[in-house]
């Protein structure tokens, strides 16, 4: 069987790729921190609809979280891989930087940075041993252009999309691609405080995305269809930033 991996897939945007990626035919692995409810109701909207999965808590800004969560699923499908790995789950802690806390920057740099380090290097070795495999990052616009108030987000998100440029070149040969998708204004709790009527009129499609079309890129970035795609930053903005 074929098994993704989505990172903060029991709400949001990795609620609507975990539920995309079960109707492709994945077996979905549903990461969590701390909220089981959401997770559960994910799984069973993913069963629902005809699909497979399961969910499996860990921090992933903890190293031995992630290397416990690995052994563990090695021991448990002994035959199978994890060959997608979506790096989805993320936070923030705005701030203008004069009043940044310490507590602040280092928070997001783990959550959203060194998170993508350690979880993938923790299932890269198994992706090159069966020469198949697709990672696929979650950034963000602020990643891209920055944003005032978000010098952690920012920082961390181009980081990450400095490495998914570096290593797409590194396991290129083994057959393992490694993407971004960058969201701009989705639908999510993460900006319900943002005013959308003001800041649609300065989205060309004058209007804010739905988790489900970000989940439509990372669908098809992990599937055969892109097997000839690496190394790339797909912007889901509705043209704010191209």
């Amino acid at each position: 069987m074929r098994n993704a991996l989505v990172t903060g897939g029991s709400r949001g945007i990795g609620r609507a790729i975990s539920l995309k990626l079960a109707s492709s035919g994945f077996y979905v692995v549903i990461n969590y921190k701390s909220n089981t409810a959401a997770a559960e109701d994910t799984l069973s909207f993913v069963k629902a609809s005809g699909g497979s999965g399961e969910i499996v808590q860990f921090d992933i800004s903890n190293k031995d979280e992630i290397r416990n969560f690995h052994k563990n699923w090695k021991n448990k499908y002994p035959e199978n891989y994890i060959d997608v790995l979506v790096n989805n789950a993320g936070i923030s802690a705005d701030n203008l930087m004069i009043f940044m806390e310490d507590d602040q920057w280092e928070s997001v740099i783990n959550v959203n940075l060194n998170s993508f380090y350690y979880l993938t290097k923790a299932l890269l070795t198994d992706m090159i041993v069966n020469k198949h495999g697709r990672i696929i990052n979650i950034v963000s616009l602020s990643g891209q252009k920055g944003l005032p108030g978000q010098t952690n987000y920012s920082a961390a998100k181009a980081g990450v999309i400095g490495s998914t440029k570096a290593l797409a070149q590194e396991v290129g040969k083994k057959k393992i691609t490694v993407n971004a998708v960058s969201p701009g204004y989705i639908k999510t709790k993460m900006i319900e405080g943002l005013n959308e009527n003001i800041l649609k009129k300065l989205i060309p499609l004058n209007r804010f995305g739905s988790p489900e079309e970000v989940a439509e890129v990372v669908d098809f970035l992990a599937s055969d269809r892109a097997s000839y795609i690496t190394g790339e930053v797909i912007s889901v903005n509705g043209g704010l930033y191209t």
